[in-house]
């Protein structure tokens, strides 16, 4: 399959198709919020922003940056090429639960092991993520956890007929 035509990216914007494959990781320090319930259950002026090729950014926070008693270990386990294994968490608040919206890799491959018990959420299961203040829009097709802003430039996989990208 071929690969779509990027979009140009302004001044200031990033194109998901300079990202590398395999992808790498890079530390941010952007300030980051995540809402769940009308609540904010986690805050970091520091992360790790994974980057793959035709993928948004994904954000690990410190486990520290979450709210205490908001993630809740979860039952289940994935494994990426990249990154090795993850176990996965529900976000907690009250008698809200996002059910597996969070995800880490307790022991990463090598080359990821800054993000190390580093905690991931899909914007697509909680109320709000934002960076610098800005909404994030959730990555197309509900599998990839990618953080869409004006930042970056697409266009993303994980919609309709990108599975071959």
């Amino acid at each position: 399959m071929r690969h779509p035509q990027p979009d140009p990216a302004g001044p200031g914007q990033e194109s998901v198709w300079d990202y590398p494959r395999p992808p790498r990781v890079e530390p941010s320090s952007e300030h980051v919020e995540i809402l769940l319930g009308g609540q904010v259950v986690a805050r970091s002026d520091v992360s790790w922003r994974v980057l793959e090729t035709s993928h948004p950014p994904t954000y690990y926070l410190p486990r520290t940056a979450f709210a205490p008693g908001v993630l809740r270990e979860a039952e289940g386990a994935t494994w990426c090429e990249w990154k090795g294994q993850a176990a996965y968490f529900d976000l907690v608040v009250g008698s809200t639960v996002a059910a597996r919206a969070a995800w880490t890799y307790p022991q990463p491959s090598k080359g990821f092991e800054v993000i190390a018990d580093a905690v991931a959420v899909t914007p697509l299961l909680v109320e709000q993520c934002t960076v610098d203040g800005e909404a994030v829009t959730p990555q197309p097709g509900g599998f990839y956890g990618g953080w869409i802003t004006r930042r970056v430039v697409g266009p993303f996989k994980g919609g309709p007929g990108t599975h071959g990208w």
